[in-house]
């Protein structure tokens, strides 16, 4: 039997048995879907995440706290609190007067209650630098941003959404709102800017750093500081002047005792590739753990096959079919069988993550539906694969069958 013959039988058996084949089926279809799903919406992931790292642009440079090795987050990145960098920082980081520097803007933050009269919300709140719209390219809508003078005032900006949320269609400069036990008089409102899964601005406040530092949040300790230089291929150079000022600042003589992290959004781009790069591998190996059982229930199914047409094999032999005829046919016969599963899980899969990008999308987020060339072709390659691998036994226990008893076998 040649090969056209070997899959046409294969499509006739499952044509004929139309039960059995949807269960034989089942668990490679739903194996390779899971594959392509995971790969999808992985790849859309990566692509969403580092879209919304790059929007800060590949000049600004970040100082946190903590030490990290080249190829890891900084230490404050997993939420440690950690008290090391003062103001003096990221004062004499300005003082350095690098030609290279274009702006400095230094942050600490809190969550809490921000009121107005009754109404309430949860808002984060940012103790910053009045140097902030230029660092983060934010336009306020109506009134002003703090200076310089007011780095101790009781002043506040508040992004759009909260604006609205707080006084609906009242002007709200001038009024008079209140986080923990300190009042703020309202002197901007920034113009909505939509979020993303690093930080929304519409659903934030922010008040003068030392204002933030003394009355909100008791510390003399800054979360990071964030830096923007002329151009990213300078970033060697002004990495290694805010290392050395540091070093100096913080008594330390050994770049191994850093307590401090520098980093590019280049290479935060970098770090967070490798993370969602390992994640997706991870996610799409547990969800082969599905292909794995489904050929296990391949191999189940053809050996009952087997068992139903031991006449059939019988009669193939007593007419001068030999052993690796009746292997070649079993063989074809399963990978038929799973490669069209493979196929019927590629298109679901397909489906599934076109449905779950509209959904996305439907909820605010740009998200770019992407599909994995390389996740189509793993599909259809393990699908194959499965059927090989778990179609040799039958295959094997069919060629070994004496065809006179078979010929016999009721």
């Amino acid at each position: 039997m040649d090969l056209r013959d070997s899959i046409m039988t294969a499509c006739q058996m499952i044509s004929r048995n139309k039960v059995q084949s949807f269960l034989t089926m089942l668990g490679i279809v739903i194996g390779v879907m899971a594959v392509i799903i995971i790969m999808s919406l992985g790849a859309s992931a990566q692509e969403f995440i580092l879209g919304q790292v790059k929007t800060y642009g590949s000049n600004m440079v970040a100082v946190l706290p903590g030490k990290s090795d080249d190829s890891g987050p900084p230490a404050a990145a997993f939420g440690l609190v950690i008290t090391s960098m003062k103001n003096k920082d990221g004062e004499d980081i300005r003082k350095m007067k690098n030609p290279h520097i274009e702006e400095l803007s230094m942050y600490v933050r809190g969550n809490d209650i921000i009121s107005w009269e009754n109404s309430l919300k949860s808002v984060t709140f940012y103790g910053t630098s009045s140097t902030y719209p230029k660092i983060e390219n934010a336009e306020l809508k109506v009134g002003r941003f703090f200076d310089e003078e007011e780095e101790n005032a009781k002043v506040i900006v508040l992004g759009s959404k909260v604006a609205d949320e707080l006084f609906g269609s009242q002007d709200p400069l001038g009024k008079r709102v209140r986080i923990k036990k300190t009042n703020f008089t309202v002197i901007g409102v920034f113009t909505s800017k939509g979020g993303n899964f690093i930080q929304n601005q519409d659903e934030q406040v922010f008040v003068p750093l030392k204002t933030a530092q003394s009355n909100l949040l008791g510390i003399d300790h800054l979360d990071f500081i964030r830096v923007r230089i002329d151009n990213v291929e300078n970033y060697d150079l002004v990495e290694q002047e805010i290392a050395s000022l540091l070093r100096s600042n913080h008594d330390i003589d050994s770049e191994e005792d850093d307590d401090f992290s520098i980093r590019s959004v280049a290479q935060a781009v970098e770090v967070i590739s490798s993370i969602t790069d390992i994640l997706k591998f991870f996610l799409v190996a547990v969800s082969a753990i599905s292909l794995l059982v489904g050929g296990f229930g391949i191999m189940n199914i053809m050996l009952a096959i087997v068992q139903e047409r031991i006449k059939e094999i019988g009669l193939r032999k007593a007419l001068g079919a030999n052993e690796k005829d009746i292997v070649w046919q079993f063989l074809v016969e399963t990978t038929t069988i799973t490669f069209i599963s493979g196929i019927i899980g590629i298109v679901l899969g397909i489906g599934i993550a076109y449905i779950a990008a509209q959904v996305i999308n439907l909820l605010g987020y740009e998200w770019t539906f992407l599909i994995s060339y390389d996740g189509i072709l793993l599909g259809c390659f393990v699908s194959v694969f499965i059927g090989l691998i778990f179609g040799i036994v039958p295959a094997l226990k069919a060629s070994k069958l004496d065809p006179i008893d078979a010929l016999a076998y009721e």
